[in-house]
């Protein structure tokens, strides 16, 4: 069985990443959805809790998807869990140098694992987590970039 851990805050889930989600389900036997309990780039607007929700919220549907929250390295958990792969979303060419070093970073922690790059759609390919919240931060629609779960949580947290 070929298990692919799929990573990130998620702060909030996205219609791109919920694309790679479908991709990723396609290639691996099953998906674990890891969930980073702390950004490293920047603390997330949702808590923990919330973003799981969304994201079981979002993929009721799929089959073979496990969703479940991490602390600590990545790999530690990848090995932890007997997955084969890392799955990274790749929206342009400018992710590619950090993803890159990440994959090598990884791979130099545990020799085991690969890395699947997997590009979503084209009309997802400028999406990311921060731009939907500047968005709905100001006001503006978020409608076809996020799941209606999401949308609604934005709207509240953003225009009390």
């Amino acid at each position: 069985m070929k298990i692919g851990v799929y990573p990130g805050t998620f702060d909030p889930i996205t219609n791109g990443h919920l694309d790679v989600i479908k991709r990723a389900l396609k290639i691996f036997d099953e998906l674990i959805v890891a969930v980073a309990i702390k950004g490293y780039k920047k603390i997330p607007i949702f808590t923990i809790e919330e973003r799981i929700n969304f994201i079981r919220e979002s993929t009721k549907s799929f089959e073979n998807i496990h969703i479940e929250a991490f602390d600590g390295l990545l790999v530690d958990f990848v090995r932890a869990k007997g997955a084969v792969a890392i799955i990274r979303g790749l929206r342009a060419v400018s992710d590619y140098e950090f993803e890159l070093q990440l994959a090598h970073a990884n791979r130099r922690l545990y020799k085991d694992v690969e890395t699947v790059f997997l590009m979503p759609s084209e009309e997802y390919s400028f999406l990311s987590s921060s731009i939907v919240k500047e968005i709905a931060y100001f006001g503006g629609s978020v409608k076809n970039m996020v799941p209606p779960v999401v949308e609604k949580a934005l709207k509240k947290k953003f225009h009390k």
